[in-house]
């Protein structure tokens, strides 16, 4: 009886390891990637959190992680223009963000649902130009705003108006192409039907496609939002004031000299400051993969 026991044990724990085997090989390895991930991303996070709260103005004091615990450099904070760069961005960056919906998703209705002579050719020129980052023109822009400034104050140097403005010129290209692979998954069959019922082709934009494409629409709002909220190098060449400056603009002051550089201050700031960033990205997220993934389905 011990004997055949242990003979129907024997291949019963050859199974249970093979399965081990094969739950490692095809699903366990990833958890381990998936937490070397974590660590890897999350560690410079709770360094600038940890240098945050520290008493000390360098990153140098800051290696032992909350070693000391104050709040001092949130309360300086309120000492400094700081909310009022915090304003700025979130107002530039939230009309950058809506008028690029707008545009990217009217100029990715046209290209889907029209033909026209030109169509093709609109959308290859789109796309090598948007091959070139916006940066490379600085030098042009700048200038430009310099002369336009002269006739219309509000679009010329250290104007946040221009600064939208600048940024809306590069709001199409790759959102337009994003956007229209998502706009071609919605049946056109759909227009045809409310055409029927006597709708124009604003009613169907406005009242029928907008609301189907709306995953898109939040993808493309998020990465606007993010590029704008963390551009440096044009809000640094427009806006010349400080009380105009943007949170990238006014956060590299104040560690841009290397005699008087304030860590402590920055990383209090660089922290409050990536709570809009990340309160955006939880709210938008159930859009987030479906937005990004459903445009590829047909092209």
């Amino acid at each position: 009886m011990a004997t055949t026991a242990e003979a129907q044990s024997a291949p019963s724990s050859t199974r249970v390891r093979a399965a081990r085997r094969r739950w490692w090989r095809e699903v366990g390895w990833r958890y381990v990637v998936g937490v070397l991930a974590i660590v890897y991303a999350g560690f410079p996070i709770l360094y600038i959190v940890s240098a945050s709260v520290s008493d000390g103005g360098t990153l140098t004091g800051s290696t032992a992680l909350f070693s000391t615990f104050t709040m001092d450099n949130y309360v300086a904070l309120g000492e400094t223009r700081f909310w009022t760069w915090v304003v700025n961005t979130l107002v530039i960056g939230s009309i950058t963000a809506v008028g690029t919906v707008l545009m990217g998703a009217a100029a990715a209705y046209a290209f889907s649902r029209f033909r026209f002579s030109g169509r093709r050719v609109g959308l290859t020129s789109l796309l090598v130009i948007q091959m070139f980052p916006q940066v490379l023109a600085f030098v042009a822009v700048f200038l430009l705003l310099l002369s336009l400034g002269q006739v219309v104050p509000i679009l010329g140097l250290n104007s946040r108006v221009a600064l939208i403005m600048v940024y809306l010129g590069g709001a199409l290209g790759v959102n337009t192409f994003l956007m229209y692979g998502f706009f071609n998954t919605i049946p056109k069959e759909i227009d045809e039907a409310a055409k029927i019922d006597g709708a124009s082709h604003a009613q169907i934009f406005w009242t029928i496609i907008l609301r189907l494409v709306a995953p898109i629409l939040a993808v493309v709002a998020l990465l606007s939002f993010v590029s704008t909220f963390s551009d440096f190098l044009l809000a640094k060449l427009i806006l010349q004031s400080e009380e105009n400056w943007t949170l990238a603009v006014g956060l590299y002051q104040w560690v841009s000299d290397q005699l008087s550089a304030n860590w402590g201050l920055f990383a209090a700031g660089a922290v409050i400051s990536a709570i809009p960033v990340v309160a955006l990205f939880i709210f938008l997220q159930k859009y987030i993969v479906s937005g990004l993934t459903a445009g590829s389905v047909k092209g």
